[in-house]
């Protein structure tokens, strides 16, 4: 009976356990595993390459520019969204009339389909039909007849900003969502020994709200790194990573890899793997996640 007992736990973490290596530890180790192989576009397995696949990804021209096209993809995506959000959560956790419509609003760009969002504003940037372009017209930014300086999404230069634009645009609202429950955890109190002391309001909120709010500040940003670093609809579905691979990251890489090489592919996969668990590492020991608050 004691034995029976000691394995009662098993009843309730077996399906958790059995879920984590069927969906995660079982898809990573084929991952690792098909990085080796060298597989034909149609999935037929000829053999194995040792290394060949990592030597072939290491040595494509455009893999360094695109690692670091990443890691500032990622960077300027999840700050400008901690800002933003910090802002918008900050706004929205004071009293003021229609609050409540206001959050329901900020809603949805966050329930929407993050590919239908990208759709959309990869028509409202149409060089000819676009509202923004003809916005610009209105405003004599651009020649009425278009040209090279309307198609704002043919261009590296201009294209990468309207990306982190939208990434940001649909990731704000968890964020802030996020933040707003971490502020609702913080006692008032609080506030009013530091309106006795006579802090103002920026040292209050300098001094007590941000570091009473980085636990959901932590969790939150460091959900949208993973989310940030593995996001394709956006890129796919407004540039395709063109012109060139100038707007690429490494996962549109890695897509438009299995095309023609499923191994390398596999290679690149592994590769990202290891850059979100270097980044998730690197933000969790500067943001000292683990210290007491003081």
């Amino acid at each position: 009976m004691r034995r029976l007992r000691a394995l009662e736990p098993l009843a309730w973490v077996g399906p958790a356990i059995v879920l984590i290596a069927l969906v995660v530890i079982w898809p990573v180790i084929e991952m690792i595993r098909s990085s080796f192989l060298e597989i034909s576009r149609l999935g037929v397995v000829r053999g194995w390459t040792a290394g060949d696949n990592y030597v072939k990804l290491f040595g494509e021209k455009d893999f360094a520019d695109i690692m670091l096209r990443s890691v500032i993809w990622v960077v300027a995506v999840v700050v400008l969204t901690v800002v933003v959000s910090l802002a918008l959560a900050q706004l929205f956790n004071q009293h003021f009339p229609l609050r409540k419509v206001a959050r329901w609003a900020l809603i949805a760009p966050w329930a929407a389909s993050v590919l239908m969002t990208a759709i959309i504003f990869k028509w409202m940037l149409d060089p000819e039909v676009g509202v923004i372009n003809q916005i610009r017209v209105k405003l004599g930014l651009i020649d009425a007849m278009g040209g090279a300086a309307a198609d704002q999404l043919g261009d590296a230069s201009t294209a990468m900003p309207w990306l982190v634009f939208v990434a940001v645009f649909v990731s704000v609202p968890f964020t802030t969502y996020a933040l707003l429950a971490g502020l609702a955890t913080i006692p008032s109190d609080v506030y009013e020994a530091a309106k006795m002391d006579g802090a103002g309001r920026f040292r209050t909120y300098w001094s007590i709200t941000l570091p009473l709010l980085r636990p959901a500040l932590t969790v939150a940003a460091l959900i949208n790194i993973m989310n940030v670093f593995n996001s394709f609809p956006i890129i796919w579905a407004m540039t395709h990573g063109q012109p060139g691979y100038s707007t690429a990251t490494s996962t549109i890489f890695m897509y438009i890899l299995k095309g023609s090489d499923i191994g390398e592919s596999a290679a690149m996969s592994v590769v990202n793997f290891g850059m979100v668990i270097v980044l998730t590492v690197i933000f969790l020991r500067v943001s000292r996640w683990n210290k007491e608050v003081a």
